[in-house]
């Protein structure tokens, strides 16, 4: 049995991300897919402290992380979480001192996820939403999470960008997308895995 966790955030109570991720519950991943879904709060120490929690408590196959950009048009599958940059403050008034991650991390951890792969077979399904691949999560708190769970899990994450609603998709579509890209990320853990 496969354990997913979900990470919604973003700075507004209800936002997209939460909302499609909502949808994704509704519509599920199928019966083999045990669902652990989570709101983390937009701060940097929420995120120290939830995340190994999250990890160690449920020792997940995969977890996918799902957030809001304003500047997104199309469902972004993100590569890559960058471990310096870290300068705004958060929902807290909060910033890291050394604006890092980790201190002593490397700049840059990538996922084990192929994610032009997984874009391009989501792509090719015809689920009626357009993905992109990005290789920066930004330097706030997607890509803080977002590196932080990488490390964690030793790459076994993913995150997920999603537009604001409406702009262009509905919280329908946007659940729709989710539930088809993650599927398709745990089909490729598989294939890699047989491939072990």
């Amino acid at each position: 049995m496969e354990t997913l966790g979900f990470e919604p955030f973003g700075e507004h109570a209800v936002n997209s991300s939460w909302v499609a991720v909502q949808e994704l519950e509704k519509l599920g991943l199928g019966e083999a897919v045990d669902l652990y879904v989570c709101e983390v709060p937009v701060e940097y120490q929420a995120v120290q402290r939830l995340l190994p929690s999250l990890w160690e408590e449920h020792q997940p196959q995969l977890v996918v992380h799902v957030g809001v950009s304003s500047y997104a048009t199309t469902v972004t599958l993100e590569q890559c979480g960058h471990n310096k940059g870290y300068k705004r403050k958060d929902n807290c008034s909060f910033c890291p001192a050394s604006r890092c991650c980790m201190e002593d991390g490397p700049d840059c951890i990538h996922s084990a996820l192929d994610m032009e792969t997984i874009c391009k077979r989501v792509n090719d399904s015809g689920v009626g939403v357009t993905f992109s691949v990005s290789e920066d999560a930004g330097r706030y708190l997607c890509g803080y999470t977002y590196y932080t769970s990488l490390h964690l899990g030793q790459g076994r994450s993913a995150f997920i960008h999603v537009p604001p609603l409406e702009k262009p998709y509905s919280s329908q579509e946007l659940g729709r997308a989710l539930q088809a890209v993650i599927q398709e990320m745990l089909k490729l853990l598989d294939e890699d895995h047989n491939q072990d």
